[in-house]
């Protein structure tokens, strides 16, 4: 078999797609922060973002145009008021882009499990190394200026135990035992990326210029703001912390800076990304009032998903990805 000259798979494609689409949304996003930042290592941090997603970018294209394949639409300057009045803080943006630097990673591994040419595969690496890159820097420099949120320490036990009984997994009725660090790890996440999703649904629907868009970041803030109570109460059931909220980082402009279809579809793909992270938090869930949680928050966003892909779609914003060949449409036309 000739490996250097392996056709792009199915899968291949569409993560390559699907890099494109999201990828752009988020430079645009990027794009604007990097303008209205007035700290400067976070506006450096900004500059690198957009000057390394430009370099990804052209290098999908190329994959893409030489199977053949239509460079997505995407997003682009149309999207993009570059006057418009600050919207956020530069603790926001800086929170922004760590956040959504976090869902790069997560997208990039996932790609790379799905390729096996080697030019993409090294691709995919190069991106993960980027997007480590500004892991490690975003939370440097959140560091500095004392905005990381830590999360709630434990203390160590004197020994290791095996758990002893069915009653780890109560938590309905009577003691519940104390959460453990295995199920911390989703909540922690699952928390951080609902305030965003809140924080960004309010100031989208500030601004937002169609009713049933505004609507529509109305309907989120309100789920994401009940989803963080859900998950901000179990935690306070062991007295442990909540991560603080970031709506006060949200100027009074109503002036928007995005266009009403990148707005839309920004808060979609968070809330469908968010979706994995319910997934992990019910998989690693081993206390029955915590899984009973998360599956209330996964139906509740599959309804909210299917609102936004009726919104999407009824103003035609939503682009369609690659489809497999329709053999039955072919075999009617052979007639």
């Amino acid at each position: 078999m000739d490996k250097e000259n392996l056709k792009l798979t199915s899968t291949e494609i569409g993560t390559l797609w699907g890099e494109y689409v999201h990828g752009t949304a988020v430079d645009v996003v990027n794009r604007y922060m990097f303008r209205i930042v007035e700290d400067e290592k976070i506006k450096a941090l900004f500059d690198e973002a957009v000057k390394t997603y430009g370099k990804q970018k052209k290098q999908i294209a190329t994959f893409l145009e030489k199977e053949g394949f239509p460079i997505p639409i995407g997003f682009n300057e149309s999207d993009l008021n570059p006057g418009a009045k600050r919207l956020f803080s530069d603790a926001f943006c800086l929170q922004y882009l760590h956040i959504i630097t976090l869902h790069g990673l997560l997208g990039h591994i996932t790609a790379l499990a799905a390729s096996v040419r080697k030019d993409l595969r090294d691709f995919y690496d190069s991106c993960d190394n980027d997007g480590k890159t500004m892991y490690h820097k975003t939370i440097e420099v959140l560091l500095e200026k004392g905005l990381f949120q830590r999360d709630p320490y434990f203390y160590p036990e004197e020994n290791p135990e095996y758990v002893q009984s069915q009653k780890f997994l109560d938590g309905f009725f009577g003691n519940k035992r104390p959460l453990a660090s295995t199920e911390m790890i989703a909540l922690s996440f699952n928390m951080k990326k609902r305030i965003l999703e809140k924080t960004l649904s309010i100031a989208f629907s500030q601004v937002a210029q169609q009713e049933d868009v505004r609507n529509f970041f109305m309907s989120t803030q309100e789920v994401s703001n009940d989803q963080i109570q859900t998950l901000g109460n179990i935690l306070r059931g062991d007295n442990l912390p909540i991560p603080t909220s970031w709506e006060s980082e949200i100027t009074t402009s109503t002036e928007s800076p995005f266009s009403d279809k990148l707005m839309l579809y920004h808060i979609g793909f968070l809330m469908q990304a968010s979706q994995a992270y319910h997934g992990t938090g019910l998989a690693s869930a081993m206390r029955l009032d915590l899984v009973a949680q998360y599956e209330k928050i996964i139906l509740r966003n599959l309804m909210v998903t299917k609102e936004w892909f009726d919104l999407m779609t009824k103003h035609q914003w939503l682009e369609q990805p690659p489809l497999a060949p329709n053999r039955k449409s072919m075999i009617g036309n052979a007639k």
